[in-house]
C-alpha cells in the first residue's frame, strides 16, 4: 500500500481509503454483521489506514463497530461526519455549534477514542457555511482535542471553494470517470492552501463498474433506484462506451481505469472505496496499479476529449 499527505495537516493516509456507507447496508441494501467484519478486517490486513464512516450510518452501529474493531489500532486515521438529525422525520440537516457538539460527543462515544482524526461537516448548504459558525465550533473542538483536523463533505464546486475559504484542512467531494470537474474547478484553491483531498464516488455507485446491464434493477432501499431511472441507467451505462479504450494492457477492467484515474490526480490525498464484500476489496487493490504512473498523460488527455464528446464536462 502507497501512502500519501492528507493536505499540510501532517497525516499519513493510505491512498486507498476503506468507506463505510455501502458497508452499513443504509445505501445499497442490508450487509450481514460478519461480512461487514470481514470487510474491515481485510481491508486493514491489505494496509488501508484511512476509513471514512458518519454518525448516522446505520444509526451510529458503524462507529459502534468500527470502535470495536480498531481499539488497538490508533495508527488507523478514522474520519467520521456529522450535521444530519436522525431523531426527526423526515432528517434535517443541523450545524448550529450546541448540536455538533454533542454530535462529536456521541461519535466520540461509540468510537471509543479520545480524540477523531478528521472531522466534517456531513454536507451542509452553503448558506451554512457562508455563517461561518460550524467552522468556528469545529476549530475550537480541535483546541480542546476532540479532534484533530476538521473540513467539509461538499456536494458541488461552489461548497467546496466556500469550506476551502473558511479554512477546512479537508474537503470530501465526489470525483471520478465520469465527474472529474468539481475537483478540476477547485484545483487551484486547494494547491494555494494546502487542503487535503478525500475523493468520494471513486465508482459512481457501482456505474464505473462496467459490469451493469442495461435492464439492471435495484432493490427498494437502493439510494441506486432514485438516482437512475432505468432510462436515466441506460444512458449512463451507453456513455462507458466512450471509455472503453482505457481497459489495455495492464489495466484489466473500466473498474481499474476509474480506480487509477483517481489515483493519478496528485492533489488527491486518499481515494475512497465503497465495497461490500471482500471480494470487491481484493480486487479493488489488486488492480489499483503502481504508482506514479496511473494512466498515461495521453489517455489522461484522451478522457477529457471523451467526455467532452459525450456531453461531460472535464
Amino acid at each position: 500500500m502507497r501512502f500519501r499527505l492528507l493536505g499540510k495537516t501532517g497525516i499519513r493516509v493510505s491512498e486507498l481509503a476503506l468507506g463505510t456507507w455501502a458497508l452499513s447496508g443504509d445505501a445499497c441494501g442490508p450487509v450481514e454483521p460478519h461480512v461487514q467484519e470481514d470487510v474491515i478486517a481485510r481491508a486493514l490486513d491489505m494496509g488501508i489506514s484511512l476509513v471514512d464512516t458518519a454518525d448516522v450510518y446505520g444509526a451510529g452501529k458503524m462507529e459502534v463497530l468500527l470502535g470495536r474493531m480498531l481499539a488497538d489500532r490508533r495508527d488507523v486515521v478514522v474520519v467520521s461526519k456529522g450535521g444530519t438529525d436522525l431523531a426527526t422525520l423526515p432528517p434535517r440537516k443541523r450545524f448550529e455549534p450546541a448540536y455538533l457538539r454533542s454530535s462529536v460527543e456521541r461519535s466520540l462515544k461509540r468510537l471509543a477514542r479520545d480524540r477523531i482524526d478528521v472531522y466534517l461537516l456531513h454536507n451542509p448548504g452553503l448558506m451554512t457555511l457562508a455563517r461561518g459558525e460550524a467552522f468556528s465550533a469545529l476549530a475550537d473542538m480541535k483546541k480542546e482535542g476532540k479532534i484533530g483536523c476538521w473540513g467539509v463533505s461538499v456536494g458541488n464546486v461552489e461548497c467546496g471553494r466556500s469550506a476551502i475559504d473558511g479554512g477546512a484542512e479537508v474537503i470530501e467531494l465526489a470525483y471520478n470517470l465520469m465527474r472529474p470537474s468539481d475537483l478540476h474547478r477547485l484545483a487551484g484553491d486547494v494547491m494555494v492552501r494546502g487542503t487535503g483531498v478525500l475523493a468520494r464516488s471513486t465508482l459512481g455507485h457501482g456505474l464505473l463498474a462496467g459490469n451493469w446491464p442495461k435492464s439492471r434493477e435495484f432493490p427498494a432501499g437502493d439510494h441506486r433506484a432514485e438516482r437512475w431511472p432505468p432510462a436515466v441507467l441506460a444512458a449512463r451505462i451507453n456513455q462507458l462506451n466512450a471509455l472503453q479504450f482505457l481497459v489495455r494492457g495492464d489495466v484489466r477492467s473500466l473498474r481499474a481505469a476509474a480506480v487509477r484515474f483517481v489515483l493519478s490526480n496528485s492533489i488527491v490525498s486518499s481515494a475512497i472505496l465503497g465495497p461490500r464484500t471482500v471480494e470487491q476489496i481484493e480486487d479493488l487493490v489488486r488492480e489499483a496499479g503502481m504508482g506514479p504512473i496511473y494512466l498515461h498523460d495521453d489517455d489522461l488527455m484522451r478522457i477529457a476529449r471523451a467526455l467532452q464528446g459525450i456531453g461531460i464536462e472535464p
